[in-house]
């Protein structure tokens, strides 16, 4: 059953937005045979990709689990691709897009979650007046860093569409009004500096912010109850707060409570909304999550320890700094440290230009750092480091405080 109440303003070629959505920065020849949309490349191109496959062994909440019932980053991202899914076919939106934003929206996390993401904005502003936040990131990924390779062999970015390139830097998932309307106009993405600063320009990228939030709460309380983070008071303690229309406490009695309801209520003059009632129940179990869960000793021990990681893997690395001479410091420091230098040492001649080696990349449309000059190659270090997942950063900890 569908009520089909968005099908007017969808992302559909009918949309009088439709030329926009689908832009790309260059053009992306179809094969002669292929049958897909472009909205369902999008989705294939971000499938391929190595940051997608790095999401399987990075934090969403719980860092570097071993535990295989604990929620992962791409877990997450495929609750939040489910979710929007629901959202968007029974709204009448367009479920290819939802799907591909969905898929797409947190490529930017670093290593250690949330955690990482604070480490390394304290230092991108310190050592390059800049800012670091995931959603700004996973644009810089998909536009920039991640390539795939063409039949010729030759690899090339991922140039997606600008409604799935506009939800990724837009998806920012902490929403605190109850209702939400794409933004109206058409904007250079570049310009947008903090999270949530605009709204995404379609109706699928807001249903996509939505969906991060019903995905994640009900999720981290299994978790934290699993790793006795909660105990049993707790849980009596949030089915006071949940009320007496839920019995038990799980992640899809609570998805299927916010995602029926926000159905219900949604429409393009309301906007994404829920029911105040069930509004207010979201901000009361986010409360709760923060008190019991995220502000955890535990994991404000974890955020001390990711702190440490991060901290020692960049100052290694700027240390290794010699003006024109980096590429041969990094080859004399992989005697000591081999998985640092050598993974180090494949990014930068995948991604710079050095005037004394003349090292360039042909493959990729952006030379993104020139190493010799001292921030590009402070940027290369925090875009390394963003990319690691959380048991490669440990690994690379590990050897350089090891003899």
């Amino acid at each position: 059953m569908e009520s089909g109440l968005f099908n007017n303003v969808a992302v559909f070629p009918e949309n009088k937005n439709w030329d926009n959505c689908t832009q790309r920065i260059e053009h992306l020849n179809p094969r002669k045979d292929d049958i897909r949309s472009e909205f369902e490349r999008d989705y294939n191109r971000i499938l391929h990709c190595t940051a997608y496959r790095r999401l399987k062994h990075k934090t969403q909440v719980f860092y570097a689990t071993r535990n295989d019932h604990i929620c992962s980053r791409i877990e997450h991202v495929n609750h939040v691709t489910s979710v929007s899914y629901t959202i968007s076919k029974y709204l009448g939106l367009n479920t290819e897009l939802t799907r591909a934003i969905a898929i797409g929206h947190d490529l930017g996390h670093s290593p250690f979650g949330h955690s990482g993401e604070r480490i390394l904005n304290r230092i991108a502003t310190k050592e390059i007046n800049s800012t670091f936040w995931h959603e700004k990131n996973g644009l810089r990924i998909v536009d920039n860093i991640e390539l795939l390779e063409d039949e010729e062999g030759n690899q090339k970015n991922l140039n997606l569409t600008y409604a799935v390139r506009d939800g990724i830097i837009s998806h920012c998932g902490e929403v605190n009004e109850n209702s939400i309307f794409p933004r109206i106009n058409y904007i250079d993405l570049a310009i947008i500096n903090k999270p949530n600063e605009y709204q995404p320009y379609t109706w699928e990228g807001c249903v996509v912010k939505i969906a991060d939030k019903i995905s994640y709460l009900g999720r981290d309380i299994e978790d934290a109850y699993n790793l006795n983070i909660l105990n049993a008071s707790q849980i009596e303690e949030l089915k006071l707060i949940v009320g007496v229309n839920i019995n038990n406490i799980n992640n899809t009695i609570l998805m299927h409570k916010f995602i029926t309801d926000l159905c219900a209520n949604s429409s393009p003059a309301n906007g994404i909304c829920l029911s105040d009632e069930m509004f207010q129940l979201l901000n009361n179990i986010k409360d709760f999550n923060y008190k019991n869960i995220y502000k955890h000793q535990r994991l404000i021990n974890y955020f001390k320890y990711a702190e440490l990681v991060i901290d020692l893997i960049y100052s290694s690395l700027f240390g290794f700094y010699n003006n024109n001479n980096t590429l041969e410091q990094l080859i004399k420091e992989e005697q000591s440290f081999p998985i640092l230098c050598k993974s180090f040492s494949n990014w930068i001649n995948k991604y710079s230009i050095s005037t004394e080696h003349n090292l360039i990349n042909h493959n990729t449309k952006y030379t993104l750092y020139n190493i010799n000059k001292i921030n590009d190659y402070k940027l290369a270090c925090i875009d390394f480091i963003a990319s690691l997942t959380d048991f490669a950063a440990i690994n690379i900890f590990n050897e350089l405080t090891s003899f």
